[in-house]
């Protein structure tokens, strides 16, 4: 069993670091991680991957004093876009989501997908993401890494030594990749090149509640992570 460090054990968190706020929010029937983040001098915020429960969502958002302006998905599967449309339609805010998965999950077989599995269809995006973009909110910015392997289109999400990773990496493991579009072979070269390396206290902000621990960071997967050290990308 892994040591984690004691200080990233916590379930719901609020993260002050620099005038950012980072709230961790587990939604859905599939224990997806959504974030809340927001700047605290502008009060300008953002939703990553709002994955049902939406209202519970802008709750939180406006208990936090939070203008939402943008949705950003780390791929496009229906468990982690599911609420996409009710955001959106509810703030105004646009809709982020990598060219590739846009294109590979805006489709109708696509949507039928989501429907079968019980989940409401994303709308198209508003801004197409290709690797190094920029996502502003207030002063603070995320930038986006393309780590392709759970699915074409998939990113993390890097501000302030901070990854939110999606399913491409979790707490001693990575995402599945026997889906539509999915590598192992990509997905750990995703990992290996874009991001073990980052700097070791980078926090890792998975896409599930998976792990002994909601996060960990980049020193702790290295050393723990079984994809990581077996498959000897370090």
């Amino acid at each position: 069993m892994p040591t984690f460090d004691i200080r990233i054990w916590f379930r719901l968190v609020r993260v002050r670091h620099n005038k950012m706020i980072i709230r961790q929010m587990r939604v859905g029937p599939m224990d997806v991680f959504c974030y809340v983040l927001g700047c605290e001098d502008t009060h300008k915020g953002l939703v990553i991957d709002p994955a049902g429960e939406e209202e519970r969502i802008l709750e939180t958002a406006r208990a936090l004093g939070l203008t939402i302006e943008s949705v950003v998905n780390t791929h496009g599967h229906p468990d982690h876009t599911c609420g996409n449309r009710k955001i959106a339609e509810q703030t105004g805010a646009k809709i982020y989501m990598h060219a590739l998965d846009d294109r590979f999950f805006n489709t109708p077989q696509g949507q039928s997908m989501a429907m079968q599995m019980g989940f409401t269809p994303s709308p198209s995006a508003d801004v197409l993401l290709e690797d190094g973009d920029t996502i502003p909110f207030g002063n603070d910015e995320l930038t986006v890494l393309h780590t392709p392997g759970h699915s074409p289109g998939g990113i993390c999400l890097y501000v302030e030594h901070n990854l939110f990773t999606g399913d491409t990496l979790f707490v001693g493991a990575v995402g599945r990749t026997d889906l539509p579009g999915g590598s192992m072979e990509t997905l750990l070269r995703s990992i290996k090149d874009r991001i073990l390396c980052l700097p070791d206290e980078t926090i890792i902000w998975p896409g599930h509640d998976y792990g002994g621990s909601p996060t960990s960071t980049i020193a702790l997967e290295k050393g723990h992570n079984p994809y990581i050290t077996d498959f000897e990308l370090v």
